[in-house]
């Protein structure tokens, strides 16, 4: 009847070091959502012009128009270029840091980019809320909540954090190099304001 007890701790004891060594080596981070949130910056573009055409088109003023993808180009400039620096900021964040040190250093740019964020959010909602400039109705619906983005990209770069924790000098550069991929570069506002 022991050797069955210590048989079974035996296998037991063998398959925890065996999954704790998969954990180990594993890069248990996804970095998906740096995809997501490009996606969901890029997807307000149209959806604002469209606003500004009906404007235009209600008032016969394509002024409106004109100005307001102007107004807007400069707004999404502003996002596209703290977009760039958070990405490369939190990578540095991550490669030049304790795990300590890193986490203080990934909060700050992430309040940061998450103030950019409202600050664009509140622009374009302004913008096409309902009843908004020049009385046109609708209430345009946009995937893009500030502070839902902010936490899943700190919860995502704090994993990979841990994930390059347990990585070697050349496998942790390339695994945080993805970060600035050009897949996660902001489409440019002229391509997406056609």
């Amino acid at each position: 009847m022991k050797r069955y007890n210590l048989l079974i701790v035996l296998l037991l004891f063998i398959f925890n070091v065996t999954t704790a060594q998969k954990k180990k080596n594993s890069p248990a981070a996804d970095l998906s959502v740096l995809k997501e949130t490009k996606t969901k910056i890029e997807n307000t573009v149209p959806l604002v012009i469209k606003h500004l055409q009906t404007i235009a088109d209600k008032e016969g003023d394509n002024n409106i128009a004109t100005n307001g993808k102007t107004a807007l180009g400069k707004e999404y400039g502003i996002l596209e270029s703290e977009w760039f620096l958070y990405r490369n900021n939190m990578k540095n964040c991550i490669l030049n840091n304790s795990s300590k040190k890193a986490k203080k250093c990934m909060e700050y740019h992430t309040q940061y980019l998450r103030n950019t964020f409202i600050n664009y959010n509140n622009y374009i909602s302004n913008l096409t809320r309902k009843n908004g400039y020049l009385g046109v109705e609708g209430d345009t619906k946009f995937d893009f909540k500030p502070a839902d983005i902010a936490t899943k990209l700190s919860e995502a770069y704090s994993n990979a954090s841990d994930a390059a924790g347990r990585m070697k000098g050349d496998q942790k550069k390339e695994f945080l190099g993805q970060t600035m991929s050009d897949d996660n570069k902001l489409a440019p506002y002229s391509q997406l304001a056609q």
